[in-house]
């Protein structure tokens, strides 16, 4: 039997993220109080395997849900025939104030603080700590679109194996902000920039003159060796670890040239090692030309 429990901020995109499992075929619970998940996984696994894949999202809107979801997890886990997996979104606390702006909904916490929605994030952050440290999987949606948001939860749960460390390989910008997600942040600015070629500003990474420019010095090559090196030691101790999601982020300045390519020779040279890998580029195809 799999279990997600999908957590998080509010406003950080996890009834999306929901919508996303049902589609996929996971049998949907939002907002269950913690108390029950020992029960409801006793039914699940009398259900005769009708309810072999779950998805229960548990937020702050939950009673007592930080203090009991750790002990109840902990419980659950002990059933070797349970594979239970959190799925951790979040999101910069001056992104989420936007969305409740724009939204003109209420946070959960509203009445709690008084109409202050600085106050109720700054508390929920604090109590989603314990959550945030057992998570399996993380995705900051601080600068995702929903279709990127949409593609990201699909690569976890579509494109893996039960047994297998799914990576992700992820190209930004620096500009746009930072990869808060990622384990590891390598910042390929160091390397010709592309930008400053006429015929190769409106491209992009994805584009072979675009790839064949950068590779074509000795220090992207030496780099890109390099990073290969590292990376074949670091990920067999990463999966002796236990981990089930590795975030790999390549930046550069506009997330279009020098940090799509390496993050696309990087995920073409891991898949071809055997290794399941996600590829994403979050800035793209902002600033075009």
């Amino acid at each position: 039997m799999q279990m997600t429990i999908v957590t998080g901020m509010s406003g950080s995109g996890k009834s999306l993220a929901m919508n996303v499992l049902e589609d996929i075929g996971y049998y949907c619970i939002d907002n269950m109080p913690p108390q029950l998940l020992l029960k409801f996984t006793e039914l699940c696994l009398q259900s005769g395997g009708k309810l072999d894949r779950v998805a229960i999202a548990m937020d702050i809107r939950s009673a007592e849900v930080f203090t009991e979801l750790r002990e109840n997890l902990k419980a659950v886990k002990e059933n070797e025939t349970v594979d239970v997996k959190v799925l951790y979104l979040e999101a910069v606390d001056d992104v989420i104030f936007k969305r409740y702006k724009e939204t003109r909904r209420k946070h959960p916490l509203d009445a709690m603080f008084h109409g202050s929605l600085h106050a109720a994030i700054a508390y929920e952050r604090e109590q989603l700590n314990a959550l945030r440290e057992i998570a399996s999987y993380f995705i900051d949606t601080s600068y995702l679109s929903n279709s990127q948001l949409k593609e990201q939860v699909r690569s976890i749960y579509l494109n893996r194996t039960s047994d297998s460390m799914l990576i992700q390989i992820s190209s930004f910008g620096f500009k746009y902000g930072t990869n808060t997600e990622a384990d590891l942040v390598f910042d390929v600015r160091c390397l010709p920039n592309p930008y400053y070629i006429n015929d190769l500003k409106p491209l992009t990474g994805c584009d072979a003159a675009v790839r064949d420019y950068v590779m074509s010095f000795e220090q992207s090559q030496e780099l890109l060796k390099k990073l290969k090196d590292l990376l074949e030691f670091l990920i067999p101790l990463y999966v002796q670890e236990g981990k089930s999601q590795l975030v790999i982020g390549f930046g550069c300045t506009g997330g279009k040239h020098r940090s799509v390519t390496f993050a696309e020779l990087m995920t073409d040279y891991l898949a071809g090692k055997g290794f399941c890998v996600h590829k994403s580029h979050r800035d793209i195809t902002k600033d075009r030309g």
